[in-house]
């Protein structure tokens, strides 16, 4: 895939463009980046789908632009983005700190949102004991990020069955290349993001939720009561997944995105 950048604040934010048509972007989690998407993109792409892949603030390509990068301000760069490709009117599929952004983008500018793609990921923000823990984490990285990202990669797949080698292995490549200031960043941006469940209550286009049912992350039944505040809310429980659906169920991921921008 062809990396393009735009400027934004006085950094480079790299992205991807791909097909034309109704617009599909997606937006990778904490410590991976665009590349996760490129089976979607290549898959989904063609004469009537336009792929957009983004790297958010502090990930893949993508520079750092302070100590903290909250999700509002991942979300106008992916907005800028946007605008620079001229686009109105589009899909979001978010996955886990991508829905974050996803939904704060979805909150300043309701108006472009065709349907809204919650991928392993949640409109709550951090509990107390969640924002302990991040803190926790961010110490352990300003130590030594490699130790942090050998223990929570592993943890992000199903940890009930045979490891996912190939998934675990291409995941710690990516978050390995992420550097020590892009990973501080954005725990300390989830940490400190806000509640966003009202604007699944208000939504007025369609809310999908994908569901790992062994997602040590995010609970499952928990995604699942979110899903139900929208009116034009909907969820897929993927059996046998966790935390990382797009390698873990690729497959079955590709055809319930498939079919929710299909037929909507």
């Amino acid at each position: 895939m062809k990396n393009h950048t735009i400027n934004f604040k006085g950094i480079d934010v790299s992205f991807t463009d791909s097909g034309k048509g109704k617009t599909v972007v997606f937006l990778h989690g904490f410590l991976g980046d665009k590349s996760v998407w490129d089976y979607y993109a290549k898959q989904l792409s063609s004469s009537t789908t336009r792929i957009i892949t983004i790297d958010l603030l502090g990930h893949g390509k993508t520079q750092c632009l302070s100590y903290v990068h909250t999700m509002e301000e991942m979300a106008e760069a992916v907005y800028e983005v946007l605008k620079h490709l001229k686009l109105k009117k589009y899909y979001l599929v978010g996955h886990s700190m991508g829905g974050y952004v996803s939904l704060a983008l979805a909150e300043n500018y309701p108006d472009n949102i065709r349907g809204l793609c919650m991928f392993h990921s949640s409109a709550k923000a951090d509990s107390e004991a969640k924002q302990k823990d991040r803190g926790r984490a961010i110490k352990v990285v300003k130590r030594n990020a490699k130790i942090f990202i050998d223990e929570a990669i592993p943890n992000l797949f199903n940890t009930q069955i045979k490891p996912n080698k190939l998934g675990i292995s291409k995941s710690k490549k990516i978050a390995l290349s992420t550097s020590k200031q892009g990973i501080v960043a954005a725990l300390e941006g989830m940490r400190i993001r806000l509640d966003r469940e009202i604007i699944l209550k208000f939504a007025p286009y369609p809310v999908l939720y994908i569901v790992g049912k062994e997602d040590n992350i995010l609970p499952f039944k928990d995604l699942i009561s979110q899903a139900k505040l929208s009116d034009n809310g909907s969820y897929v429980l993927l059996d046998k997944v966790g935390h990382m659906g797009f390698f873990e169920a690729k497959k079955e991921c590709l055809k319930i995105i498939k079919e929710f921008i299909t037929f909507r």
